[in-house]
């Protein structure tokens, strides 16, 4: 990794994160590949498109605790990215996020916290998710 910045990567419903590194259904990824690798800009791209839903989330944050909260409640599996510091201004530029919590919901940004609510409440985002993909069941 280049300057300590990587992301790691869970489902929703996983083991928590605490159990990183030690097996428990943590997939660890870097956004940071080799040189003539992938650019983190483009690997985040990527992500995003690749899953239905995505969370780029800080570790420990509580906005991004009821995120993944909310989602699994409606039978969401959210893939949801922890950002470093480094990581996160280079996810921030490359996904259009102003800020983090920022959810992508079949590669569209819906926003923070609020645009997840305001989805949720005004009855758009279980339509939303099964129009993409996201719903188990």
């Amino acid at each position: 990794m280049q300057g300590g910045g990587g992301v790691s990567c869970a489902v929703a419903g996983d083991a928590p994160s605490s159990t990183r590194g030690g097996g428990g259904g943590m997939l660890g990824l870097t956004l940071f590949d080799p040189p003539g690798g992938e650019q983190p800009a483009e690997r985040i791209g990527r992500l995003v498109r690749e899953s239905p839903v995505v969370i780029f989330a800080r570790r420990g944050c509580c906005m991004c605790h009821v995120m993944r909260r909310l989602l699994a409640a409606v039978g969401a599996h959210a893939t949801v990215i922890e950002l470093d510091e480094a990581a996160e201004e280079a996810a921030a530029s490359a996904a259009a996020a102003a800020a983090v919590p920022a959810l992508f919901v079949g590669g569209a940004p819906v926003g923070g916290l609020d645009g997840l609510m305001g989805l949720h409440l005004s009855g758009r985002l279980v339509p939303r998710l099964r129009e993409v993909g996201a719903l188990c069941g």
